[in-house]
């Protein structure tokens, strides 16, 4: 089976996947049973109708064309279980009757007619490719070419190959043409509205993912390199201090020195901020420990969580920094707590203090940002924060992340 899902993602990859995958037979294999299916439908539906109109005015006829919509949506159940030849991934479901009975006729009036023109053209190559053997016996005439002897018949071999190559790119966007539309009139609203929500949400968890990898990556460059950089810059000048003896340089050197170990410390806070390694190393626990410890605010912590999923993890380490900077900042708090547990296969993180409560999270992007970032994963954010308080934070996010 080809790496590509579908007809349409092959046939716009590389000449050489392409034509090694068996994308292009499929669509041959597409086209060639839209024929026969087309014209029994067509037979079908001329048969209903006739009947119906001439036998219309003794109420039989009612009854008959009454069922062209059965027929149709019959064909519509062959047209979807037809379309995985092409668009294996294409929905199902009903899109109604109009829709169903439009696509009966374009299959019976047009799309079948078109088939078969397309599919009148692939012996050319065929006999392009054989004409030296064929050429043994007759003339070959191929598209008003006539061949005569075996060297003009060589020179069809290439000719042969190119007009397979272009048959199998045209075949192909036939097929893709055919069965988009196909998909546009039967798939059902829901399904197409499913499909459309199902991406989204892929596409935001694949912008989380890449926003981490991203955050990663400069966490390591700025850990291996400019982290190592200063502590080296404030060894030397540590070294050159004692090199030195008492007077203006000196004095220059331990402020040079003391600016050097500053700037160190401000750096390790950032990257702290921008991922701290104990959360790769150790999982969110210890990791949340470190940051409590850190709070000027007193911090209890329960946290019964063993190590999950790399984004998870990530996404409620920030949520419970955040808490924990806004009750040091705002709450006016004496103490707060941080729980965490799993329930029903989901994490659940709650921050309490006991400040003066009345928190808005529209009034700062912090808790927002968080929010978005756990819609992602599809998780949330709620807040509880009476005026007088206790306010308590909570975020629930799913541990495993559907594909």
């Amino acid at each position: 089976m080809s790496s590509y899902p579908d007809a349409w993602s092959a046939v716009r990859a590389r000449p050489d996947q392409f034509l090694g995958s068996p994308w292009p037979w499929r669509s041959i294999g597409y086209l060639a049973s839209t024929v026969p299916l087309g014209i029994a439908v067509l037979v079908g539906l001329v048969t209903l109708v006739g009947l119906g109109l001439l036998t219309v005015v003794i109420v039989v006829g009612l009854v008959i064309l009454a069922g062209v919509p059965r027929l149709a949506g019959s064909i519509a159940s062959m047209e979807r279980f037809r379309l995985r030849l092409v668009l294996p991934a294409a929905a199902g479901g009903s899109a109604g009757r109009w829709p169903e009975i439009g696509h009966a006729v374009l299959l019976a009036t047009v799309l079948w007619v078109v088939d078969a023109v397309a599919l009148l053209l692939l012996p050319v190559p065929v006999v392009l490719l054989l004409a030296p053997w064929l050429v043994r016996y007759e003339p070959v005439e191929v598209t008003g070419w006539r061949i005569e002897t075996r060297g003009e018949a060589w020179f069809a071999i290439p000719a042969g190959v190119v007009v397979l190559v272009a048959l199998a790119y045209v075949m192909t966007w036939l097929a893709c043409g055919q069965a988009a539309l196909a998909r546009m009139l039967l798939a059902a609203p829901d399904a197409q509205l499913t499909a459309a929500v199902a991406d989204l949400r892929r596409s935001r968890r694949g912008l989380v993912d890449a926003f981490e990898v991203e955050r990663r990556r400069i966490e390591r460059d700025l850990h291996d390199g400019v982290q190592q950089r200063l502590v080296a810059l404030a060894m030397t000048l540590g070294s050159a201090e004692l090199e030195i003896s008492d007077g203006g340089s000196l004095v220059l050197l331990r402020e040079a020195q003391r600016q050097a170990e500053a700037a160190l410390g401000e750096l390790r806070a950032t990257i702290r901020g921008i991922h701290p390694q104990v959360l790769s190393d150790h999982g969110l626990a210890p990791a949340v420990h470190e940051i409590a410890d850190a709070s000027p605010v007193p911090v209890a912590v329960d946290l019964q969580v063993a190590r999950l999923p790399g984004p998870v993890e990530t996404a409620a380490y920030f949520f419970v920094s955040e808490a924990l900077t806004n009750i040091a900042r705002h709450a006016g708090a004496r103490s707060a707590t941080v729980h965490g547990w799993i329930h029903r296969g989901e994490l659940i993180v709650t921050v309490v203090d006991d400040g003066v409560g009345g928190a808005d999270p529209t009034r700062g992007t912090g808790l927002a940002g968080l929010a978005a970032r756990l819609a992602a994963l599809d998780g949330q954010v709620t807040v509880v924060s009476p005026a007088g308080g206790p306010t308590e934070v909570r975020m629930q996010c799913p541990i495993s992340q559907p594909a």
